[in-house]
């Protein structure tokens, strides 16, 4: 199979990667690009693991072609803390306890900074429902709640 050549912005960078037409974004991610944040587990889009944001909406990336992101603007759990340190979202999670294995945390970050981007000041209900495609096997979601309701109102201050 020939492969395609894909080009897009991956977190404020130009990238240039060449990939195999029935290739998933996830893979893309992972083994060309070499940013392992993005994490692979079910392969079904019913986890939330593997959660990028792709022109500005959460998608799961098991779901996408990398062909799919030709043109767009792609951010990885790696591309939130800049220069200056961490993003909100990820100090809240620290903070609030909002992980314990670690291995639905990076879907669930990039999924917090969307939503808050959404909805800036929500409700727990709006929150537990705005983050529901994220599963976490380990906290019982009390603490990923108030890790969002953390950044919300520090985000809402800047």
């Amino acid at each position: 199979m020939t492969k395609q050549h894909v080009a897009f912005k991956l977190n404020g960078k130009q990238v240039d990667v060449l990939v195999e037409p029935r290739e998933l974004l996830v893979h893309t991610i992972r083994e060309s690009l070499s940013l392992t944040g993005t994490h692979i587990g079910c392969e079904s889009s019913h986890c939330g693991a593997c959660t990028v944001d792709l022109d500005g909406k959460s998608v799961k990336s098991c779901t996408v072609l990398a062909v799919q992101a030709n043109g767009s603007e792609l951010k990885t759990v790696e591309g939130l803390a800049d220069a200056e340190g961490l993003h909100a979202v990820q100090q809240a999670f620290i903070e609030e306890h909002g992980l314990q294995c670690g291995f639905c945390t990076p879907g669930m970050l990039i999924r917090a900074y969307r939503f808050l981007q959404e909805n800036p000041n929500p409700t727990e209900e709006e929150i537990r429902w705005g983050m529901s495609g994220n599963l976490c096997r380990c906290t019982g979601y009390q603490n990923i709640v108030k890790a969002v309701q953390s950044a919300a109102q520090t985000l809402q201050k800047a």
